[in-house]
């Protein structure tokens, strides 16, 4: 029997959040949403997540789970159907595939608050090369490994999001070439869940939150005319 309604503790912005987000749209579970501001956490927050980061799933006996994959698996077992490959190897593969995404965006974070020019190029280098390995692993169509949607598609969803939005003022053309990655995002940015993971006016908030760095990105993101470098 599936508990009552998860509460989620978020942030408008976090992708960590959008993943957990996407698996309860896709496990059909009610949950509330309850976005806080982590530049002044509440003092509660701190007992809910001892590494004082979102998402924080609590259930309904008001226990307390931090770290979004363990909260996706968590989700996951807990409800029919498996959002993980059957078989074994697979299914540990799409794990490394995970872990690999946390990585991209570890070097999004550092795209966008790359203070100079050549630290900016240097991780859009980087991403790209990343791109590169992703492509040469994904299948072609729809999701990561062939028709039925999985985690690893919820971890992707968000990422690609960001490059939505960022290449509508500052083309980047990471994506150029690569055309399985490129189909697969557009695939996963139709996907229902991964479209309501996050509010409508979210490319206004990631634009205005990227703008406020006082990085490169935030100069180029403020006059786009000459395009990326």
């Amino acid at each position: 029997m599936i508990p009552q309604t998860f509460e989620l503790v978020t942030h408008p912005l976090c992708p960590y959040v959008q993943r957990s987000v996407i698996v309860l749209l896709e496990k059909n579970l009610p949950y509330r949403r309850i976005d806080i501001d982590l530049a002044n956490k509440p003092d509660w927050f701190h007992q809910r997540s001892p590494l004082g980061k979102v998402p924080v799933l609590i259930t309904g006996d008001n226990r307390s789970l931090f770290e979004s994959a363990v909260i996706c698996e968590y989700l996951n077992e807990i409800t029919p159907g498996d959002l993980h490959p059957s078989d074994a190897l697979e299914r540990a593969e799409h794990r490394a595939w995970i872990e690999f995404g946390s990585d991209i965006l570890k070097n999004i974070a550092q795209l966008y608050n790359a203070k100079t020019e050549q630290a900016f190029n240097h991780q859009r280098q980087q991403l790209r090369r990343q791109l590169e390995q992703l492509d040469n692993r994904v299948v072609a169509a729809p999701f990561f490994s062939g028709d039925i949607f999985h985690i690893i598609d919820a971890v992707y969803g968000p990422i690609f999001r960001y490059f939505d939005v960022i290449d509508r003022v500052l083309p980047l053309a990471l994506f150029e070439g690569l055309e399985k990655v490129q189909n697969w995002r557009y695939q996963l940015r139709q996907r229902p869940s991964v479209q309501q993971a996050v509010a409508v006016d979210y490319p206004q908030r990631l634009l205005g939150f990227l703008e406020d760095r006082g990085s490169y990105l935030s100069e180029r993101l403020s006059h786009p005319a000459t395009g990326a470098s």
